[in-house]
């Protein structure tokens, strides 16, 4: 027997052992269960009018399938320590999800999840200066 027929003969003995460590395991895949609706990228509005309102929208941005766009006049017009108050835990939850946040016009902030960044244009200002302007 030549080295190669040895060779080979010992390479078809280990093969066959392999396969029998594996032919018993395998993995089944569900076909019938539905997809999820949240991996659609939603964009929502909120309307800030007390502190309180923030809530809803640091939820939905933790979820990370949420652009929120969050009217802030009510509150702005209302309280604006409030307001400094709510923009800064906004911030602070972009932050922490790795997302963006800006202002734009004088009424409206966007927030975004991690996938998604703000262009930032004349008209879209950073929220540092959001808040130093209120």
């Amino acid at each position: 027997m030549g080295l190669f027929s040895k060779f080979k003969e010992k390479l078809k003995k280990n093969s066959a052992e392999y396969l029998e460590d594996f032919k018993e395991e395998y993995v089944e895949i569900d076909t019938t269960k539905k997809k999820s609706t949240n991996s659609k990228i939603m964009i929502r509005s909120f309307v800030l009018e007390d502190f309180p309102d923030i809530k809803p929208a640091l939820d939905a941005l933790r979820e990370g399938y949420t652009i929120a766009l969050i009217n802030i006049r009510p509150l702005k017009e209302k309280d604006i320590v409030e307001l400094k108050r709510a923009v800064a835990k906004l911030k602070k939850t972009c932050d922490a999800i790795e997302g963006d946040i800006a202002g734009f016009g004088e009424d409206w902030v966007v927030a975004t999840p991690k996938f998604a960044t703000i262009h930032r244009g004349e008209k879209t200002e950073t929220i540092e200066s959001v808040e130093s302007a209120s």
